[in-house]
């Protein structure tokens, strides 16, 4: 190696250092050569997708998905004792989302900048290109489809292209010239399976997104402080953004007072939810213990199919079979009627309990046509006229009688004098401040100046 040649590599290998980070260039440590890493500039709102007809039995075939960021493209190289003064890098380059058709158009243009810069240190107009020109020159756009490449035909370019024939290989839907003639060995497209494919991206897009978010500062909308995005959270639906600090209160305060449902972004009239992994992350297990808890009941209690083990040891919610009324608990085998929560009963009607009699009563009166009937199938036509007819004598009552003060019998005075005798234990009573009389004297109440029947015997 030239004195001239080994200088040119290690001032070129020092500037591509001092220019990229430690995850966009590694040098090697054992040979001449290193690894760059190339972080593409996605067009906003880019789309991928995975076709329906695709090879590959997909459970997400056909749908589309925006993102914002790709794997790097991986640029192995090596450089030999006579580069650059005559011999190219020596290189591999390998991508997850691109063909080894899309790859291979890539090494071809490579060994063309080297061409055009023989002589000259080539690797930073390599890195420059791969970053600023890979979309515009594959023709990539957004929808941009995921394709596997064949593996078994990669074979080394054929002598036939001449080495200044710039081939089209791009388009969001790959070339379909014949791959033995156009995948180059130094093409590799590195991933298992499409399905491992589509899920290496969206972990890496996600990842890369809470790396921005993390860098940048954030003003809290509820301490009005700005903090950086390590610091935050951000609602997924939203995007609004607080500091953990002031959502960790905000979460223990609704948790504690039961409000699970009610975790929503404090901005006003939002509608974003806080997912479970969000507040799991704020606030102490015991209290996410609880937050769980009564997410699981709240929603059970939301669905129709669902009733609970009336039992009160057990409680434990119990899958209700269509068009049936019987329950049976899995932890404790009790058998119920899931609609008046008694001991199972067959084709009888519900027993109705004196508080419930009053609730089926208005319940009744309210209801429209086809809620009457369910209630009649469900209690039984006589049960719902009893329930009527003590409705309508009670109301009588109210209005027409008054209560003995003993025995709580109704009385209605029909004439006569305020006298009264309850028909059901007998006591006097005065009809006009129901307050019982001696049985020795009944008058003296009436014709005693201090209290306040006094010459009221006969008023009405």
């Amino acid at each position: 190696m030239s004195s001239e040649d080994r200088e040119a590599q290690e001032d070129e290998l020092l500037a591509l250092a001092s220019i990229y980070d430690g995850d966009e260039f590694r040098k090697a440590e054992s040979v001449q050569g290193g690894e760059t890493r190339i972080y593409l500039d996605l067009p906003q709102n880019f789309k991928i997708f995975v076709s329906g007809n695709s090879n590959e039995c997909l459970p997400n075939s056909g749908f589309e998905y925006t993102i914002c960021f790709l794997p790097p493209l991986v640029l192995n190289f090596e450089l030999p004792p006579d580069y650059p003064s005559s011999s190219p890098p020596s290189f591999t380059l390998s991508g997850k989302w691109l063909s080894p058709t899309q790859l291979s158009a890539l090494c071809k243009h490579l060994d063309n900048l080297w061409e055009e810069h023989r002589g000259s240190v080539v690797l930073f107009a390599w890195m420059q290109f791969l970053k600023e020109e890979t979309l515009a020159y594959l023709n990539i756009v957004s929808p941009f489809e995921l394709k596997m490449g064949s593996q078994k035909k990669v074979q080394r370019r054929t002598a036939q292209a001449s080495p200044n024939t710039e081939l089209d290989f791009g388009g969001a839907a790959g070339s379909d010239l014949d791959q033995e003639e156009v995948v180059d060995e130094r093409a590799v497209q590195d991933v298992e399976s499409l399905s491992s494919l589509i899920q290496e991206i969206l972990d890496f897009d996600q990842a890369q997104q809470i790396k921005c978010f993390n860098s940048k500062l954030f003003l809290c909308n509820i301490c009005f402080c700005e903090k950086l995005g390590s610091e935050c959270m951000y609602f997924l639906e939203c995007r609004h953004v607080y500091c953990k600090a002031c959502l960790k209160d905000y979460f223990e305060i609704q948790i504690r007072d039961g409000q699970v449902q009610c975790l929503n972004c404090p901005e006003p009239k939002c509608p974003s939810v806080a997912t479970p992994g969000q507040v799991k992350e704020l606030v102490e297990a015991e209290l996410f213990a609880r937050y769980d808890r009564l997410l699981l009941q709240s929603t059970l209690d939301l669905m129709a199919d669902v009733v609970y083990c009336p039992r009160p040891c057990c409680q434990l919610p119990v899958m209700q079979e269509p068009g049936c009324t019987m329950g049976i608990c899995s932890s404790c085998n009790f058998a119920f009627c899931t609609l008046c929560r008694l001991t199972y009963h067959g084709v009888s009607p519900c027993k109705v309990t004196a508080e419930k009699l009053i609730d089926l009563q208005n319940e009744y009166l309210q209801a429209d046509e086809d809620t009457k009937r369910f209630l009649e199938q469900r209690y039984g036509k006589r049960v719902i006229q009893k329930a009527l007819e003590e409705m309508e004598s009670k109301e009588w009552l109210d209005k027409n009688s008054k209560s003995c003060p003993c025995c709580g019998t109704p009385i209605e005075k029909l004439d006569g004098c305020n006298k009264m005798t309850c028909t059901g234990c007998m006591q006097y009573f005065c009809w006009i401040c129901m307050s019982s009389l001696s049985r020795a004297s009944p008058y003296k109440h009436f014709n005693d100046p201090a209290s306040p029947c006094f010459n009221r015997y006969v008023y009405t």
